[in-house]
């Protein structure tokens, strides 16, 4: 029998885990905007806008600054795949499943790679890049993630790229899910390559990676000896499309790019600093909220957690899938499990973009509590809501 197929109506949920996360109903009304073609004059000023907007998030002057058609990790790919060639020496930096996939695109480039690890849960020891930089003959980069999504740290920069800079190396960057939402300082750092995603803190829906190349990088990419080994990622052509010359690549996504610009535009609107001290914020009264209630986050060092992603150690004795199930079949309340290492160890709480506010993290310390209680944990969610409000008064005095 044919299958009769019906109006397309996805049930609402509230998004709180590490992405995608809730999107501004100004985003969702430019996404529905008519089609402009992708060399239209019309539609070329709307790149050049975002562009430039993605820059001042970024916080760079890079003239090579733009949104690659892909998610997050065609960013990643991107960046590699540019950068290095058979044969080339990348230090890796893996604390992670982002950093593992850093390091599995690299070997994938033909190149050597020299890994610096830390255990999942702590930052990379520049110490240790130091070491691997006596180690190899010549790194070419050195690739680290600035927010692990899979363990919710946030890795200190500035000593790894003067690491970098004194051993003539790029330092190439994953800013995946903390672009928008963490202080990120592409220019002042010396970031000479970082890739992102839209469905994080930028509050865009998946589907553009944006991505920025230092004029070293640049130089790099310019300078190889043998052909980039994707077509569809390589920017030594793609960089003619989004450049003075307008040269056709591929077809542009048209509507993402519009909503991708209205995110951007709302993130200005806010301000960089404004918008980085609601999600520290935002986070601290969760935080606060989720050791009430007696459990612990993975990150010991509070100096080094994401605000981002708030990733909370299980209990022993709690079901993981259990909990989330609860959460979504009663509150309709996504969050997100734990991945690799932490695969039925941790739960990913997303405070981004537009789901980093105080309404949220009130019910879902109130909805997590009740998951938990319907599991004979002793959740006192009274405690936890109230020490969640003490962060957001003493902000407010």
């Amino acid at each position: 029998m044919k299958k009769t197929y019906k109006q397309l109506a996805p049930d609402y949920r509230l998004l709180l885990g590490p992405g995608p996360v809730e999107v501004s109903p100004r985003v969702l009304n430019a996404l529905s905007k008519p089609l402009y073609g992708h060399l239209d004059p019309n539609f070329l000023e709307i790149t050049n806008e975002t562009m430039e907007m993605l820059r001042h998030v970024f916080q760079t002057n890079n003239r090579l600054t733009l949104p690659m058609s892909g998610t997050g990790s065609a960013g990643m790919e991107t960046v590699m795949v540019n950068l290095l060639e058979p044969g080339d020496e990348a230090i890796v930096c893996v604390n992670g499943v982002f950093g593992q996939r850093l390091r599995d695109i690299a070997q994938r480039c033909g190149a050597k790679v020299i890994s610096v690890e830390a255990p999942w849960g702590e930052i990379i020891d520049p110490e240790k890049v130091r070491e691997a930089f006596r180690s190899c003959r010549k790194a070419k980069l050195v690739a680290i993630v600035h927010a692990e999504t899979s363990t919710g740290i946030k890795q200190p920069l500035e000593e790894i790229s003067k690491i970098a800079k004194d051993n003539d190396a790029l330092l190439v960057v994953d800013a995946v899910t903390s672009l928008g939402g963490v202080e990120l300082k592409v220019d002042e750092w010396g970031i000479d390559a970082c890739y992102s995603g839209t469905q994080k803190a930028l509050s865009c829906p998946p589907g553009l990676s944006p991505i920025t190349f230092s004029e070293k990088a640049i130089n790099v990419l310019n300078n190889r000896k043998t052909k980039v080994s994707s077509w569809y990622l390589d920017l030594s052509m793609i960089q003619n499309y989004w450049g003075q010359k307008r040269t056709y690549h591929h077809t542009a996504p048209i509507n993402m790019i519009y909503g991708l610009r209205e995110a951007l535009l709302i993130v200005c609107e806010e301000g960089l600093e404004k918008r980085f001290k609601r999600h520290q914020l935002n986070s601290d009264a969760f935080v606060a909220g989720i050791e009430a209630m007696g459990l612990k986050m993975l990150v010991k060092n509070k100096e080094h957690r994401l605000p981002t992603l708030n990733a909370i150690s299980i209990p022993d004795g709690i079901n993981d899938d259990l909990v989330r199930q609860y959460l979504l079949e009663k509150y309709g309340i996504e969050i997100g499990g734990g991945l690799g290492d932490f695969k039925g160890k941790a739960w990913r709480v997303g405070l981004m973009g537009e789901s980093s506010r105080r309404n949220n993290v009130i019910l879902l310390l109130g909805a997590l509590g009740d998951a938990l209680m319907n599991q004979g944990y002793k959740a006192d969610i009274g405690t936890a809501i109230t020490s969640a409000l003490k962060v957001y008064q003493e902000a407010e005095k």
